[in-house]
């Protein structure tokens, strides 16, 4: 299978261009040969098939061969918005839920968040985050890059919710309905996922009111990077 990459610019079949520093690295990496067959994609929908034309000491010429339309997003328009697990979780919830199909990633500190950050680290977590996210794209074939979106706490992100049809739903400890007693979703769904140690009572209460509906995924207590992951492969397969 041809290595597969992300090229953030327009694509037209026939067109010949060198590629940019991130993509011509990778090329450089795989020892890759004029003549070398490619698959690129910009996010916008479909693929396209390319081959190498020259390799330089810092450039990698391609030339676009046709344009695949394939689709291979979800039919849901899934918004994961989780309270931000410590560590080195957050990356693998980020690879992991974009490999499932989620649409948007809204990371949340909330009262029980172990990991705390300040407006810098918070942008240059987003930043590494969206980059975890595209790497994701490129190996599991999804054509469109999901957005992650900047660190808000769970009331600013509550508060900026827009009214909507959308399905929201809340993962709970405590009093929920099971996950598969709820009704089928709509086309667009919010789910919210809370840190080590869940949503606090008041979190909870808050989003009760902006209309999410508490859900349980059954008796066991699953780790704050498994949960939401569990969820999504359910959407994946409604």
């Amino acid at each position: 299978m041809p290595p597969r990459l992300f090229v953030d610019q327009p694509l037209r079949a026939g067109d010949t261009f060198a590629l940019p520093a991130g993509p011509a690295r990778h090329v450089q990496v795989l020892r890759l040969q004029p003549g070398a067959a490619l698959t690129l994609f910009n996010g916008e929908g479909g693929e396209w098939g390319a081959t190498v034309t020259q390799m330089g000491r810092s450039d990698v010429s391609v030339q676009l061969g046709a344009h695949a339309d394939v689709d291979r997003e979800l039919r849901l328009h899934v918004t994961l918005a989780l309270g931000m697990p410590a560590n080195e979780r957050m990356d693998a919830v980020v690879e992991k839920a974009t490999e499932l199909g989620v649409a948007v990633i809204q990371p949340l500190m909330c009262e029980r968040s172990v990991l705390r950050l300040n407006a810098e680290r918070a942008e240059k977590k987003v930043a590494h985050w969206q980059a975890v996210a595209l790497s994701a794209c490129e190996q599991s074939g999804r054509t469109r890059v999901p957005q992650v979106a900047e660190v808000r706490s769970v009331t600013q992100w509550l508060q900026q919710l827009a009214p909507s049809a959308s399905t929201r739903w809340m993962l709970s400890l405590r009093e929920a309905e099971p996950l598969a007693a709820m009704a089928a979703p709509s086309d667009r769904v919010l789910c919210l996922s809370g840190p080590e140690g869940g949503l606090s009572p008041a979190e909870e209460t808050a989003a009760r009111a902006a209309g999410f509906s508490a859900v349980s995924l059954g008796p066991r207590v699953l780790r704050a990077d498994t949960a939401p992951l569990a969820l999504l492969a359910h959407l994946g397969l409604t």
